[in-house]
């Protein structure tokens, strides 16, 4: 049986707001097993034989839907995915950073061909940013809330879905995905 990572977009802020008690019954209901969440922003553990993480999504989405009238977009993670996209934070063992204000942005699928200056552009003061295939890394020493490298920006440049943790959220996500 996999562990999976759903985490939901926009979950809890802006008006969407959806209870963790409700998410993890509304898994549960599903047939998922050991249903388990995690703060207030849409993050929730469960257990399946499904082995379509796509398929999850979808899931997920049109059943928050269904349930609480939420459109929302869902993102799933295994745990060996999450561990490999934060092995791979290039600013988590620099000794300048503060760890408090790195930030994971998850995207739901490979980005295509985008600007990456046009993104690059939105950096005020110090900002860094770097990108791969499964995440874009952000370093954010003014607030993420002060930043113009918002999921919507990079949603509208890189064609893809996406949702951002902070950088204590997404070490808890793999620590917790792994008990």
């Amino acid at each position: 049986m996999q562990t999976y990572i759903a985490i939901l977009r926009g979950i809890n802020v802006g008006g969407k707001i959806l209870k963790m008690v409700d998410l993890r019954y509304m898994i549960e209901n599903m047939e998922f097993r050991n249903a388990r969440t995690y703060i207030q922003s849409g993050n929730v553990f469960f257990q399946t034989e499904r082995e379509r993480p796509e398929l999850l999504e979808q899931m997920i989405k049109e059943q928050v839907q269904k349930d609480f009238a939420i459109d929302v977009s869902v993102i799933i993670l295994t745990p060996e995915k999450l561990e490999r996209i934060i092995a791979a934070n290039p600013f988590k063992n620099d000794i300048n950073k503060e760890l408090k204000f790195l930030h994971v942005t998850f995207l739901q699928t490979k980005p295509g061909i985008y600007n990456q200056e046009a993104i690059e552009s939105k950096k005020t003061g110090d900002e860094e940013i770097m990108f791969t295939d499964e995440a874009v890394y952000l370093y954010c020493p003014h607030g993420y809330g002060n930043s113009k490298l918002t999921n919507s920006l990079f949603e509208d440049n890189l064609k893809v879905v996406a949702t951002t943790r902070n950088w204590r959220t997404t070490c808890k996500l793999l620590e917790l995905a792994k008990k």
